[in-house]
Parts: structure tokens; sequence; C-alpha cells
């Protein structure tokens, strides 16, 4: 039996993502509404949702940009149930604070549980696309909500090289980058390889090539995160270097913090294809339909 207009799904964004909401509610057959939002000159800000809200709600907010937005999630999310929301899915295309799982120093704050906490209070449901996790064994753990769904853009950006390139050899700028170069290669069968880095500090890495044999072939970098860029553009300086025809660059997230998209091109990247986890304009491939066919799941288990 169809479900009546009342019941459909509804998904919230912010006026930042209603282009990327949109293509979300056209994937999955969801209602969209936006989360009207107010700043005050001291910089808080007031929101307004839908006056009535259904069963399953959905709120739309990739987590760049992360200090401010937790604050808009913690509001919206508190109103939505207050609205009748009774099963809250966050979708975080990028999820931010996942890379400190651990105290290294004695009185270092460990933002994963933290954060992962904060949101589990919030929220039933969580989808997100290729999260920064080390030594945590699932996405879950970092953040306990009932149903913690991760989905990758590798195979999508795999699917996007394979036409726009002839046999390449598809290489991480580093160890981290291993899991997500391997599921992007054996989609198409591509020869892949993974740098060493030792990172100094933030915008401070030593990077050294694989052993692989690389003079002549068309190489795309490929990683979960784009951020300060010094990574990429010491590798992809070597591998010109060592004799390689090109160098392009395909990455989940295309955060590209200050001048880090000039920092890219200027050491010789080509074209950087991303996906659309946060917007940009190298966004090549969409998270839409993997998102929708998320969310569905996810309400048919509620």
């Amino acid at each position: 039996m169809p479900s009546s207009p009342e019941a459909q799904p509804l998904l919230l964004c912010f006026e930042d993502e209603l282009a990327s909401g949109a293509r979300i509610a056209d994937a999955g057959n969801l209602a969209l509404a936006r989360i009207e939002e107010h700043r005050f000159p001291d910089g808080e800000i007031k929101l307004r949702l839908p006056r009535t809200l259904p069963r399953h709600t959905v709120i739309l907010c990739s987590l760049n940009d992360p200090n401010e937005k937790l604050i808009a999630l913690l509001l919206a999310a508190h109103t939505a149930r207050d609205l009748g929301a009774k099963h809250l899915t966050l979708v975080a295309p990028y999820l931010a604070y996942m890379r400190q799982d651990i105290a290294f120093e004695a009185g270092e704050a460990i933002s994963q549980r933290v954060v992962g906490g904060f949101l589990a209070s919030l929220f039933d449901a969580l989808i997100t696309v290729d999260p920064h996790l080390h030594r945590v064994a699932s996405l879950q753990e970092a953040v306990p909500v009932s149903h913690a769904v991760t989905l990758s853009g590798a195979p999508l950006l795999s699917d996007l090289i394979a036409t726009r390139r002839s046999n390449p050899l598809l290489i991480g700028p580093d160890e981290e980058s291993a899991q997500w170069v391997a599921q992007a290669a054996s989609r198409h069968g591509f020869d892949h390889a993974v740098c060493r880095k030792i990172r100094r500090g933030d915008r401070e890495v030593e990077v050294s090539l694989p052993d692989f044999p690389i003079s002549g072939r068309q190489v795309v970098l490929l990683d979960d995160v784009a951020s300060t860029g010094h990574t990429i553009a010491q590798a992809t300086r070597l591998l010109m270097a060592a004799g390689v025809t090109s160098v392009d660059m395909a990455v989940t997230h295309a955060l590209f913090a200050g001048n880090a998209l000039r920092v890219i091109q200027d050491a010789g990247v080509g074209d950087i294809w991303s996906t659309d986890c946060i917007d940009h304009p190298s966004n090549a491939v969409s998270m839409a339909n993997l998102i929708a066919q998320a969310l569905a799941r996810i309400h048919a288990f509620d």
C-alpha cells in the first residue's frame, strides 16, 4: 500500500546545500524543505524549520567548517524532535573530527569520541561517505547510533577515471589512502600503488614514491580528503621528476583549505575530480543515488 503524503520522509537542508539536497530528494522520492537561518550581529544564529515534521525526517549537513555547523545541528535536531520527528537521520557526506581517536599526548581531547557521542545524542541514524577512521573497527564505534552507514566515493571516481584516462596508474599519496586506492583500482583492474609519508606538521610532509615502474604512465592520485594540498603537491613533483606523462587527482572530499588548490595546480596536477560530498567546482560525480538508497534501507528497518 503506498504511503500517504503525510508519511513521506522529509529531507531538510541548509541554504548552502540546497542543490545537493535536491539531488538526494529527487533520487529518493523525498520531500525537500529548507532550514531558514538568521544570523544576529553577535554571531548567534536563529533557525526556522517547517511547522510540522513527519515521523521520518532527514537532515543533510556536510560537516566541512564543522565548528559552526555542529551548533546549527544541535538547534535543528532538538527543534525537529519538538515538531514531530520520531526517527531522525543525519546525512553528513563529510564527517569532521574523526582523525583524533586517541590521546597522542596527555591532556588531549579525543575529539572523535566527544563529537561522535554528541551526534549520537541527537540522531537515530547516520549516513556518511569515506569517514577518516584509523584505529576504530566501524563507524558505529565512532558514532554509536542505531544505524551507522558508510558509503564510498571510490567506485564512482573509478568509473569516471575509466572514461577519462586509458590504462591509468592509481597512486595513493600516503599509506592511509591504501584502502580507497585498492577499492577504486579493483573495480576496473587498474594498476595501483601507495606512497609513503612522514608528517612533520600540518603543512610540512615528506613523501617517497612507491617501488613501482611509473615512467611513461598516466597517474591519478586518489585519496579520501584534499585539505592543505601539500602531500599531493610533493607527490606530484616527485612523479613528474620520475617521468610520468601526466598527474591528475581524484578525491572524495574536496576541502581545499586556503590556497590548497593553487598549491596542487602549481605542482603540476592537471584535472581534479571530486564527489559532491562538499560543494566545489571540481565536483564530477554525485553520491545522491547511493545516499537515497541508504536512506530507503534505514526507513524500511524503522
